[in-house]
């Protein structure tokens, strides 16, 4: 289902009171007023952060229980009861009907939808999230989701921090992705008219031509209105035009003067130094045993299934030898398993087994069994522990 704008899904519950809040989130009443009560100080932990070109940002840490209702916001609401238009990438989700349809909402699907494209135009926009007044995430709540009431008034303090919302908050992503919801279809509309491409992925808004040296100027005042109705100030500096006829095109960091978006060269050729790199340090004695190396191979991983999401010929090769510099367990981990497996028969037994937190520790449990499994003489032991797990699934 194709539309203009974000819209909620219809024949999907209105929420007026607390009480139907507690409901849709599952979450008692006294745990919400106790989050209502806590001042901003205790709701979020302020930790600054240096940024690449040295300026400081600031981020704030949401306490445990402001947390835990951020995150069912995000489940219950965001994920489920909006319907995302074709422009807007990020931490929008794809639906069942766009994912057998092949439609991703990632940032590769983003920068391919500017592939081949001769001019490009990226709007900054500055201190994005500092930036979304409460006054917008009112909005939101009550001209997209239709709440009234209590429900609303309280949706909209849990997901700010006083006048505004701040990045590290668990809703944040979604309410960035939304605030624009009333006047941003216009500039797509604008921009489609003009045979331009326009996309945002949270806070960066991309529009390309197929024309080189396309004059962008016109479709720059409609942005620069746009952001301006929501008090959303533009970073002049940081916001420029990209011409193949000076450069080599990147959106999102990917080159897009292809069919398909592709990792620049400079950035494969460090990835395949990362994985040799890893090569070196797992002929050291006991390495493959150190949390380190555990933590190093992960991120490498990581790295060489970026080359598998961007069809890199690379990445078969470099796969490989990952797989042959597997981790291994040490005794350490055994104790650590066994704890594991514990804590879950325990909590199991509480009736526990549906909460997020038993399915987060069953799952990392499982993954330290298959760590565990690698090394022959321990294969007794985990296929005990295997069997105890297998009691407790959730």
């Amino acid at each position: 289902m194709n539309v203009n704008f974000p819209t909620k899904k219809p024949n999907t519950n209105s929420l007026r009171s607390l009480q139907s809040l507690s409901s849709a989130l599952d979450i008692s009443l006294q745990e919400l007023e106790m989050a209502k009560n806590m001042p901003c100080n205790i709701r979020y932990k302020k930790i600054e952060l240096k940024k690449v070109n040295g300026d400081i940002r600031d981020v704030y840490n949401p306490h445990s229980l402001i947390r835990k209702i951020q995150k069912r916001i995000n489940n219950r609401i965001f994920k489920t009861l909006i319907i995302w238009p074709d422009y807007l990438f990020g931490s929008v989700p794809s639906n069942k009907e766009e994912k057998k349809q092949g439609i991703e909402r990632h940032y590769i699907a983003c920068a391919k939808k500017h592939c081949q494209a001769k001019t490009i135009l990226k709007v900054d926009i500055k201190s994005f999230f500092d930036n979304i007044h409460r006054d917008v995430v009112y909005s939101i709540f009550k001209k997209v989701f239709k709440y009234k009431g209590d429900a609303l008034e309280y949706l909209v303090d849990i997901c700010c921090y006083e006048s505004n919302v701040v990045q590290g908050a668990l809703t944040s992503s979604y309410i960035a992705s939304l605030c624009l919801f009333d006047v941003e279809y216009e500039v797509f509309r604008r921009a489609e008219r003009k045979e331009l491409v326009y996309t945002r992925l949270v806070d960066d808004i991309t529009v390309s031509s197929k024309t080189v040296g396309y004059n962008m100027s016109q479709i720059l005042d409609h942005i620069r209105n746009m952001l301006m109705e929501k008090d959303l100030p533009l970073n002049e500096e940081k916001t420029q035009v990209h011409n193949i006829s000076t450069e080599s095109l990147k959106v999102h960091g990917l080159r897009v003067s292809f069919d398909t978006p592709r990792l620049p060269a400079d950035e494969v050729g460090r990835i395949r130094a990362s994985v040799h790199n890893l090569e070196q340090l797992s002929k050291k004695n006991n390495s493959l045993t150190s949390a380190a190396y555990r933590l190093e191979y992960n991120r490498c991983i990581g790295r060489v299934n970026k080359l598998k999401r961007l069809g890199n010929n690379k990445h078969p090769m470099l796969r490989d030898k990952l797989k042959a510099i597997l981790p291994k367990a040490a005794k350490r981990d055994i104790d650590k398993l066994k704890r594991a497996v514990s804590y879950l028969e325990s909590s199991f037994a509480s009736v526990n087994s549906g909460k997020f937190y038993y399915k987060k520790k069953y799952d990392l449990t499982i993954h330290g069994l298959i760590i565990l499994r690698r090394t022959p003489a321990f294969s007794s032991i985990e296929a005990s522990l295997r069997q105890r797990l297998s009691l407790v699934k959730y």
